[in-house]
């Protein structure tokens, strides 16, 4: 048979679609490779047209016996992987069975490991403002400065990035305070500045109004710089 017309055959017989989800999270679902390979088996019937295949149709394109594929499917539905929808068509019940559970189960997996992952870059953006408060500090962080930091993060909803912006802008007014980077995180959360593409343009636009001139220098600018336990409303 020419290369050709093999080609022509694999394109034919059509392909079967099926998520990468599926592959990459059965196993966190505790489907064994057996079971999974059912689950595929079924979504290529169904691809096919046949919307519900028998245990013994399943069971001739596998290793397994038919008992054996029933046993899996009763275990999966138990499961809520699989379920039995019923629907009439044209006067009569069909019956169908249907994987939408399991494709439901896959995309929360999907959506619990993004929620671990942002936890975890979270608590590690949380860590690193610990060390450097200390590293600016030079020295450990007291039980109270850590559970002051803490608040900044947990009762008052400061992000990582917005507290080490606030604390740069004591580190440039020379005021390396605790109480100076809460009285800054408290104006900000007072005048609803929440992220740090919003503190850059707060900063930006105070400093830009309070440029001077001094005196000995007529033709020289300098940027006043912020002393934000005087601010007023």
């Amino acid at each position: 048979m020419k290369q050709s017309d093999r080609l022509q055959q694999w394109i034919e017989q059509g392909n079967v679609t099926i998520s990468q989800l599926f592959f990459q999270f059965y196993r966190r679902l505790k489907i064994s490779d057996e079971e999974a390979i059912m689950l595929l088996q079924i979504h290529s019937f169904q691809q096919a047209g046949n919307v519900f295949p028998t245990p013994d149709e399943i069971a001739s394109r596998m290793s397994a016996s038919q008992n054996g594929v029933t046993t899996m499917l009763q275990k999966l539905m138990q499961q809520g992987y699989l379920s039995i929808r019923q629907e009439t068509v044209d006067g009569m019940l069909t019956e169908t069975i249907s994987l939408q559970p399991l494709w439901d189960k896959l995309v929360d997996c999907l959506e619990l490991q993004a929620q671990t992952e942002k936890e975890h870059t979270q608590k590690e953006q949380e860590g690193e403002i610990f060390q450097l408060f200390e590293q600016e500090f030079g020295r450990f962080l007291s039980p109270m400065e850590i559970e002051t930091i803490s608040m900044w993060m947990d009762q008052d909803g400061h992000t990582p990035e917005v507290i080490r912006m606030a604390l740069k802008e004591a580190v440039i007014a020379q005021k390396i305070s605790l109480r100076y980077v809460d009285r800054i995180l408290f104006e900000w959360k007072k005048k609803n500045i929440r992220t740090s593409s919003q503190v850059s343009r707060h900063a930006n636009s105070f400093r830009e109004k309070n440029i001077r001139i001094q005196p000995q220098e007529s033709t020289a600018k300098k940027v006043q710089f912020y002393n934000w336990l005087e601010e007023r409303n």
